[in-house]
């Protein structure tokens, strides 16, 4: 069951959902804007309705693979954490764009959904709080990511998936390097611009 968790994690992580829809209206998002696949990307260069509907999907293929995994067999958290781990790297590291991809926020939104709804919901707070205070996604990507990990030791404990939101919130910084650099630079676009 393990393996299974893995490979379908993987594989509907992986399914390009920015790339594709951007497509249909004739861009490689991977050549405009940040070049991101993800929805903020897809929000800034192809509009509401591509970006809201980006969002979802990405969600949805985080969420599922882990709901169901952590709903089968007797070491349903374990099989869950590694279908949610695996629909992440899947995202971020997608076999069907020469294994690049987005940031895994949304995936990664919808993978503690399933495992740890409390925890996200604060992250999720944290992450509004501070685009509406910055009006910069990236500010509330990275503080989310922070609050994530901190959330989840405060409400789970020493558990499995603590320290899979730890590692999450790692993996979710450490993408958001260049954004980093770019904070630091004063060059990071804000939310109404385009880049």
């Amino acid at each position: 069951m393990y393996i299974l968790a893995i490979i379908v994690g993987y594989l509907l992580g992986s399914i390009p959902f920015g790339f594709l829809i951007a497509r249909v209206k004739g861009i490689d998002i991977r050549k405009v804007g940040s070049g991101n696949i993800g929805f903020t990307n897809v929000l800034r260069t192809c509009g509401v309705v591509p970006g809201v509907l980006t969002c979802i999907l990405d969600v949805l293929k985080g969420f599922l693979p882990t709901y169901i995994f952590s709903h089968v067999g007797a070491s349903a958290q374990l099989c869950g954490i590694l279908a949610g781990a695996s629909a992440m790297l899947g995202h971020i590291f997608s076999a069907w764009l020469k294994f690049k991809g987005g940031k895994g926020v949304a995936t990664g939104l919808g993978v503690f959904l399933a495992l740890a709804p409390q925890a996200i919901l604060i992250a999720a707070a944290s992450w509004g709080i501070a685009i509406a205070i910055t009006r910069i996604v990236s500010v509330g990507s990275i503080t989310s990511g922070v609050v994530l990990p901190v959330a989840s030791f405060i409400l789970y404990g020493n558990t499995p998936v603590s320290y899979f939101a730890l590692f999450a919130g790692l993996i979710s910084i450490f993408k958001h390097k260049q954004n980093i650099k770019r904070l630091i630079a004063g060059k990071e676009p804000r939310l109404g611009r385009r880049k």
